[in-house]
């Protein structure tokens, strides 16, 4: 089982096991939403149903995300609509986040240019803080959130006049993507790096968001975890997130992260526990077990290093779980690339076998 403390010594040589389920394990689970809970306003396959029944148990359930556009109770009411019942309190964004950083380091009743949503807006607010449009009103700090697709060209030009002038410059994340109903699309640290363009590239934001400690600190103070779990669909926030808190986390595969970009994790994008999507939650997990013919076994697959390639043994439909062999491949895959001079081996032929 995990330990609750996450790792700080080079990271993690495979998945861990629990004997039971983690929503019985841990008191608190703390939920990315975009690829976990929903994908461009829709449920994730079996997230309702999982998430029901973890709370049922006496799980909390709190929502952490990077997403700054929307106000928490623009996104409680959203998921409420879901079939996940959620009230604002639930909710904690990077704009809170960004905003308490801010409001750390600027005059009280400041101004704050803001690019962004609603979200930054209720959170500087929030804050005591001031929202205005323009790098002429005299701002003490810019803030830059992802202000979704319809975002006009000319904001960005105003976070770059302000940046320029040498304010202050903030951003609530600089997750490169995010996912939506039509795929992947660009987020908001895709901005972010058009602001840094247009600047010269001289000047650098403070970042508040997942993986970095403002976003852990805002999420701490608002849920009040005792032993928290931090579940995710992404290995450079949500992971290393949980990496950086020193706690536990579980990844879903129903997000960013593929079954490939598991295996090449470096040591602080690496998983406690990894699940196909949320059911993982109501299970425990299986035990990962290195054996003395060499790889690592997880129910009834073995998975090794076989010359520069991931191979496994075991008959899809027989040998069990999918998901048992992709944690015995990141047992293989994890400790050959923590070698001597070893990089990760080719898993491509491994996972086309399960077809993942």
């Amino acid at each position: 089982m995990g330990n609750g403390r996450g790792r700080r010594d080079g990271g993690r040589k495979h998945p861990g096991g629990s004997g039971a389920a983690l929503c019985e394990v841990y008191d608190t689970a703390l939920l990315d939403l975009d690829g976990v809970v929903y994908a461009g306003g829709e449920a994730v396959p079996h997230a309702v149903e999982a998430l029901g029944v973890a709370r049922a148990g006496g799980m909390h359930l709190a929502y952490v995300t990077n997403n700054a556009l929307r106000t928490p109770g623009e996104v409680a009411a959203h998921l409420t609509e879901l079939g996940v019942p959620a009230a604002a309190g639930d909710v904690v964004t990077s704009a809170q986040a960004v905003a308490r950083l801010i409001a750390d380091e600027v005059p009280a009743g400041s101004r704050v240019l803001v690019i962004g949503g609603e979200g930054l807006r209720v959170a500087l607010r929030e804050r005591g803080l001031v929202p205005v449009e323009s790098a002429d009103d005299g701002p003490a700090a810019v803030v830059q959130g992802y202000g979704g697709p319809g975002m006009p060209w000319g904001r960005f030009a105003e976070a770059a006049y302000a940046v320029g002038r040498g304010v202050p410059w903030y951003a609530s994340n600089t997750d490169l993507t995010i996912p939506g109903a039509r795929g992947i699309g660009p987020g908001n640290g895709a901005a972010v790096e058009v602001v840094r363009i247009a600047t010269g590239g001289r000047a650098e934001p403070k970042v508040a968001g997942k993986p970095l400690p403002p976003m852990h600190r805002e999420t701490v103070l608002r849920t009040g975890a005792q032993r928290p779990l931090v579940v995710g669909d992404r290995l450079d926030t949500d992971i290393e997130g949980a990496f950086n808190g020193g706690v536990d986390s579980l990844l879903v595969l129903t997000g960013v992260t593929d079954a490939a970009q598991l295996l090449a994790a470096p040591p602080e994008h690496r998983p406690t526990y990894v699940a196909a999507d949320l059911r993982g939650l109501l299970a425990g997990q299986p035990e990962v077990v290195e054996v003395a013919d060499g790889g690592f076994r997880c129910g009834g697959w073995r998975a090794f290093v076989r010359g520069s390639e991931l191979a496994l043994d075991g008959v899809p439909g027989q040998a069990g779980e999918v998901m048992d062999a992709v944690r015995a491949l990141c047992g293989a895959a994890w400790t050959e690339a923590d070698g001597p001079g070893a990089g990760v081996p080719d898993p491509r032929k491994a996972l086309a076998l399960l077809g993942v």
